[in-house]
């Protein structure tokens, strides 16, 4: 099948390849404009870009598509590209752009999302972080056919994914890029076919996926330790939950940690012991064992060698 791929991270990057190890033909890519990074803030190709031109193939990288929008000579660059390559379909996957309407309609079949989380849960921006934060047994892929709406488009396909209680957002965010770049070769194998009927969401188990905030990084003792654990594996690697420890003029990063069902009498954020074992923290409800810390500055150590550097006064 003829496709235009958009898509920039790694998660876009490994439905990338799939779906080229498939054998589609993909004489576009779309994909956000280089950004800054690294220490030195050298202009830097998206996953996505450098995976296309590794392949030889073409790469629009417009700021916008809206012709109406700041940037109108960007969106008519791409709009001529897109008539010029005639997809049958566009395949989407953490793109990161607004597709205004005359995008939808431009491909035969339309675009097509890869989303990641079990529609209508989760629609929105931070959708793999969210469901670990609220305790969730299972995620997974759902492939979409793209309308106007934040993630309300018909589902045409999905791919459920556990998570067990260890899991961390870097570990799920891997798990589900495999399963879209599956995922999407099926759906696209059954459309050939003419195999696949759209399933409109239901309109009950909506719920949204708010954008990650840095603010969100910092622990807040007065909240249940299970909810405290979850977040420290929601936010792994980013924006990395953070605690303030006595003695320490810094936050100190939490890599990993686990709740505790027993009852502290000392008042929340109370340092109750630190040893080889953890450092419990005293919470709203129940300990928060710290396991894996990080100072500012310093490197990523098991509790065990931290505590070496580090007591409570």
């Amino acid at each position: 099948m003829r496709l235009v791929f958009a898509g920039t991270p790694e998660f876009a990057r490994i439905a990338f390849d799939a779906l080229r190890a498939a054998g589609h033909d993909i004489p576009l890519v779309m994909t956000q404009p280089d950004r800054p990074a690294g220490r030195g803030l050298k202009l830097t190709p998206s996953p996505v870009k450098q995976a296309a031109l590794d392949a030889g193939i073409e790469v629009a990288q417009p700021r916008s598509l809206r012709l109406d929008g700041r940037y109108p000579d960007d969106a008519a660059q791409a709009r001529e590209l897109l008539e010029r390559v005639a997809p049958d379909v566009m395949v989407v996957a953490a793109y990161g752009l607004i597709l205004p309407q005359w995008v939808l309609d431009l491909p035969r079949l339309g675009c097509l999302n890869i989303h990641a989380s079990l529609l209508p849960r989760w629609r929105g921006a931070a959708p793999i972080q969210r469901a670990i934060e609220a305790g969730d047994a299972r995620t997974g892929v759902t492939i979409m056919q793209m309308d106007a709406g934040l993630d309300t488009g018909d589902m045409l396909l999905e791919r459920v994914v556990p998570i067990h209680d260890d899991t961390t957002a870097a570990q799920l965010h891997d798990a589900l890029a495999v399963a879209g770049g599956e995922a999407i070769v099926a759906t696209l194998a059954a459309l050939e076919q003419g195999g696949l009927t759209p399933v409109r969401q239901p309109e009950d188990g909506v719920t949204y996926a708010a954008k990650l905030d840095k603010a969100e990084a910092a622990l807040d003792c007065s909240q249940p330790a299970a909810l405290l654990a979850r977040r420290v594996r929601a936010f792994n690697p980013v924006p990395g939950a953070s605690i303030r420890l006595p003695g320490l003029d810094d936050p100190v990063k939490v890599w990993r940690a686990q709740a505790l069902d027993q009852a502290a009498a000392a008042a929340p954020g109370s340092v109750l012991r630190a040893d080889a074992q953890g450092i419990d923290i005293a919470t709203g409800d129940g300990v928060l064992r710290l396991l894996e810390l990080q100072k500012a500055g310093g490197k990523r150590q098991p509790v065990d060698v931290f505590v070496r550097g580090w007591q409570p006064a």
